[in-house]
C-alpha cells in the first residue's frame, strides 16, 4: 500500500489507519532533526541584534549547561525561540508547543510564559507592560520563569562569549524527542527541579 485508498476519513478502515499510524510513527522519529535542522534556519531569520536568532539559542543553552542545569532544561533553552521564524507573535507558545510532549511540565510552562516575563527588560521602551509577568505571581513556576530570563535569555546576545556550536547539543536534542511523548514520568505536572546543579 502507497497510501489509503479514502477520500474522506469517514471512509477509512482498519487498514487505512494501521498504514497511516505506521507512517506518523516513522515521521515522528525525526523530529529532533528536523528541529536542529529549524533552529539553524534561525540564522537567516530577521534579527537587529549583535548577533543572530541562532548564536541567541545557543549562547542561551551554552549558560544553562555551564550552570549545571539537566537535560530538559538545557534543550528547552535551546529550542525557546525556535517560533521566531513561523510565529513572531506567540513564538513562546509556538516552542512551548513542540517541547510539552517531551519534557518536565515545569520547562514547557517556563517556555510558554518567557515572552510575558522578558517585557520587564523592555516593555516600557516599546509601549509594553514591564509589568505583564505579574499575572502569573503565586505561580509555582513563576521563580523559574524569572530566572530563566534574567540567567539565560536576557543576557545571551553578547557576540564576545564563549557559545558551543550546535553540534555540540544534537545528542540531547535527540535524546529528548526520542522519549515517549507525553510519558507521565517525564512530564511530571507540578513537579519542580533545581535550575542548576
Amino acid at each position: 500500500m502507497d497510501h489509503v485508498k479514502f477520500r474522506a476519513m469517514t471512509d477509512g478502515d482498519a487498514a487505512d489507519y494501521a498504514f497511516l499510524t505506521d507512517h506518523e510513527v516513522s515521521h515522528a522519529k525525526g523530529t529532533a532533526s528536523r528541529l536542529l535542522k529549524a533552529l539553524v534556519e534561525l540564522d537567516e531569520g530577521l534579527s537587529g541584534y549583535q548577533i543572530t536568532r541562532l548564536d541567541h539559542s545557543l549562547q542561551s543553552a551554552t549558560r544553562a549547561e555551564r550552570d549545571g542545569a539537566d537535560t530538559d532544561w538545557i534543550v528547552s533553552t535551546l529550542l525557546h525561540d525556535i517560533g521566531d521564524i513561523f510565529a513572531p507573535y506567540n513564538h513562546d507558545e509556538y516552542a512551548a508547543t513542540i517541547l510539552r510532549p517531551f519534557v518536565r511540565e515545569q520547562c514547557s510552562w517556563v517556555i510558554e510564559k518567557h515572552g510575558d516575563f522578558q517585557m520587564v527588560y523592555y516593555g516600557q521602551h516599546v509601549g509594553g507592560n514591564p509589568n505583564k509577568r505579574e499575572i502569573y505571581r503565586g505561580h509555582i513556576y513563576f521563580d523559574d520563569c524569572q530566572n530563566f530570563c534574567g540567567r539565560w535569555d536576557q543576557n545571551s546576545f553578547d557576540p564576545e562569549y564563549d557559545t558551543l556550536p550546535i553540534s555540540h547539543f544534537e545528542s540531547r536534542v535527540q535524546e529528548v524527542f526520542a522519549r515517549q511523548a507525553y510519558d507521565k514520568a517525564v512530564i511530571r505536572p507540578g513537579a519542580r527541579e533545581p535550575m542548576t546543579g
